[in-house]
């Protein structure tokens, strides 16, 4: 489900493809998961411009050191970030950076996730275990966050109610449903996203 290829698409290469328009103000958001969970697939789908990745083919070398458990078929793997970008409407942007889902490259994380708004936690039914050091972290960097759940095919689909349980979290995180292919989907999981942070602010206001 992922765009295999680490290079720069020629699109991306024209520096002004990248910058605000005028008046228009610029967020950072975080699609964050565990290895082969569709975030490279959904930064692609919903960008309007040709997604920047870092995209490299695995090798033998990563056998004894990567986790990858019910992901045996893929054959590339995230390295140092996604990037793509949404227009909202004419006075905000969307800049997203799509994590690394390999453990040995979670220290990129740092930098990743300096200034962001909000994340998406993809999750995959199939491998939900993934998912609990993901979300960990990000509740120990107080990062805002919902769960976008992957309708990957023939993965088995539980209640909200129960992923909610099997993944601790809090009643007020929101957990949505996705497919990381359709660019409707993920820019629905997205408004989800700004619909959680607009709730939190106002409730800070209100405080």
């Amino acid at each position: 489900m992922d765009y295999a290829s680490s290079d720069v698409r020629e699109a991306v290469r024209h520096d002004g493809d990248l910058l605000l328009s005028h008046g228009a103000r610029g967020v950072k958001v975080v699609v964050v998961g565990g290895f082969g969970v569709g975030k490279t697939t959904m930064v692609g789908a919903v960008s309007e411009i040709p997604p920047l990745t870092t995209e490299e083919t695995m090798t033998q070398a990563g056998v004894g050191i990567d986790h990858n458990p019910g992901v045996k078929d893929k054959k590339t793997t995230t390295v140092a970030m996604d990037f793509g970008r949404i227009s909202i409407n004419e006075e905000l942007i969307l800049y997203l950076f799509g994590t690394p889902g390999q453990e040995r490259f979670w220290f990129l994380w740092n930098g990743i996730f300096e200034g962001a708004l909000g994340a998406v936690v993809l999750v995959d039914t199939r491998r939900i275990e993934v998912s609990f050091e993901v979300i960990t972290r990000l509740e120990d960097r107080r990062v805002p966050f919902v769960v976008a759940v992957n309708a990957f095919p023939e993965a088995p689909q539980y209640p909200l109610g129960d992923l909610r349980t099997a993944l601790a979290l809090s009643e007020t995180v929101p957990i949505v449903t996705c497919d990381a292919r359709d660019r409707a989907s993920c820019r629905d999981a997205l408004l989800a996203l700004m619909g959680y942070l607009y709730t939190l602010a106002a409730a800070q206001e209100t405080a």
